[in-house]
């Protein structure tokens, strides 16, 4: 079977894992849309699926890269209306800002919006789309589906 059959039978799991995960990237570095444009440059996939001790949901972001400028677009654009309000994490890649919440973000290497930061940037997302597939894959045990979607996988 296709990876792509195995992704397709997960659809409810992840609206469900993404609900679940909204408040870490409502405490990330990341916008909503920002994640979401993470989210479409990363492919899951599961690392020794025939083993049942072994196996592993992973999340590929090897695309983030070509991302960047699209994440950079977005900061930019956020920073330009004053984002950091409402509705979404405040973006950390636009601007230090000052005070103690300029200080934190550029104590963590969120400061400046310059090209500086997009390895900073791409470790970070990679990071968090690792923990949303390890919750990924907690959910689909905790539904008793892991085992299934996991010989999917393997054939």
């Amino acid at each position: 079977m296709s990876s792509r059959q195995w992704t397709d039978r997960i659809v409810g799991d992840r609206m469900a894992v993404d609900r679940e995960f909204a408040d870490r990237i409502e405490n990330s570095q990341f916008s909503r849309q920002e994640w979401g444009l993470v989210m479409t440059a990363t492919e899951f996939e599961i690392q020794s699926p025939e083993d049942d001790e072994q196996a592993q949901l992973v999340a590929d972001t090897e695309k983030l890269p070509a991302v960047i400028p699209e994440l950079d677009r977005i900061s930019s654009q956020a920073g330009a209306m004053g984002a950091g309000g409402g509705g979404g994490g405040s973006s950390g890649r636009s601007g230090g800002g000052d005070g103690v919440f300029g200080s934190i973000k550029s104590a963590l290497g969120l400061g400046s919006g310059g090209g500086g930061n997009d390895d900073e940037t791409i470790e970070a997302a990679d990071q968090l789309a690792q923990e949303y597939a390890a919750e990924l894959q907690g959910r689909l045990e905790d539904q008793g589906k892991w085992n299934e979607i996991r010989q999917l996988a393997s054939e």
